[in-house]
């Protein structure tokens, strides 16, 4: 490689590379460290990939994080593949639960798909991604292929996995394909050639699973590269959407500020860690001062990332005005009634108009005081509405009802 294209220095690289990973244990840290210090050293740009089962429509903020880790590579050049897991998701990895994820089939896998490179893109450089499918190789093996790959591996490695061991222990039902869901992962290390793999911590063990096989096949194992498991909304729960205290990719720049700002104020900093590019320094600072401020400088910084600097603004200024200020916005949602009887009962339009998700919900809302009309808490959901009045959803979410 001539002088002028030469890589950023090594240390540069490691500092940023290296911020925000747990790999939790010191060892593994120290061993990680080394071995992407001498890939680095090489001074080329490394094959990085990380994979995404599509097991849900939306990605989360809790996907970005192995998203923000791939585009720092692509920002020092680095070669970055976002890979789908179309035929890994077919398994089912049980991650850090304790029993069995649900087998999708393949044409749930596609449609869930459909949009995850579009949403990936607004943290990763379209221009220099590279999209994968490991159904393109993994669904041509053949029997013989997957017995050959499976014979570098034990069943004892696999029992040593924290939640195989819990379920082994408590005599819980592990299938079989549970167990090839980390073998399969290992071949798509194989197939990229990886450097370097990126996920979540939840996955070290298939992480490393790859190592050992990319040796039988001649290649020089990956370095590992885990990433912390985002806390939810909640403050304590692994952001899921299966909890529902999770923020979408897919979420409004309004949306994700407001559920930024509803945060616990001990997750901020794990928040600025991992979603933001600040200096810690500069982090540590905005944590000391005014809990309040600190926060909407950390939802204005999430919101922009996904929808920039404009819109974060827009959505910082909407929630000073209908939740501090308590003030109706002027332009909001609206919802035009239908000529049937049954068109204005309030559970049927919030249903209707995509504030909740089917009636069932809606009735909960209204029971659990959660709907306001005209100002007013709402408590019969089979209440009437008429053009002209104006519900409040939650915290930060409205609607005005016009004539249809």
């Amino acid at each position: 490689m001539s002088p002028e294209r030469r890589m950023a220095p090594v240390e540069e690289q490691l500092e940023a590379l290296l911020r925000g990973t747990d790999f939790g244990d010191a060892a593994t840290e120290r061993t990680m460290r080394n071995e992407l210090r001498e890939r680095l050293e090489e001074d080329r740009p490394l094959r990085v990939y990380c994979g995404y089962d599509p097991t849900s429509v939306d990605l989360t903020l809790g996907h970005t994080l192995s998203m923000r880790k791939l585009r720092q590579f692509q920002e020092f050049g680095h070669q970055v593949t976002f890979l789908i897991g179309n035929f890994t998701g077919l398994i089912g990895d049980p991650t850090d639960k304790n029993k069995t994820r649900p087998m999708l089939t393949a044409a749930q896998l596609a449609e869930n798909a459909r949009t995850y490179a579009e949403q990936a893109f607004r943290i990763l450089d379209g221009e220099r991604t590279t999209v994968r499918y490991n159904a393109d190789w993994l669904g041509k093996l053949t029997f013989g292929e997957v017995i050959q790959i499976a014979s570098n591996y034990t069943v004892a490695q696999f029992l040593e996995r924290e939640s195989f061991a819990k379920r082994y222990a408590a005599h819980e039902p592990i299938h079989l394909s549970e167990f090839l869901y980390a073998i399969m992962q290992a071949r798509d290390a194989v197939e990229l050639e990886t450097d370097v793999q990126v996920g979540g911590r939840d996955q070290l063990f298939n992480l490393m699973a790859g190592r050992p096989l990319q040796r039988e096949y001649g290649q020089k194992p990956q370095v590992i590269i885990t990433l912390p498991l985002l806390v939810g909304t909640d403050g304590h729960e692994k952001m899921s959407k299966s909890l529902g205290n999770y923020i979408a990719m897919t979420d409004t720049a309004r949306d994700i500020f407001g559920k930024v700002m509803s945060l616990p104020d001990e997750t901020m900093r794990d928040y600025y860690v991992l979603l933001t590019s600040m200096p810690l320094g500069e982090v540590d600072g905005l944590l000391a001062g005014p809990p309040m401020e600190a926060k909407k400088r950390l939802a204005r910084e999430i919101a922009a990332t996904l929808h920039g600097a404009e819109a974060a603004l827009e959505a910082q200024a909407y929630f000073e005005s209908t939740i501090q200020r308590r003030e109706t916005p002027a332009e909001m949602q609206t919802y035009a009634l239908g000529g049937e009887p049954e068109a204005g009962r309030l559970d049927r339009v919030l249903r209707d108009a995509g504030l909740a998700k089917s009636a069932a919900e809606a009735r909960r809302l209204v029971e659990q005081g959660g709907v306001l009309v005209n100002g007013e808490r709402a408590t019969d959901f089979a209440r009437q509405l008429t053009p002209g009045d104006e519900l409040k959803v939650g915290r930060h979410r409205f609607l005005r009802v016009v004539a249809g």
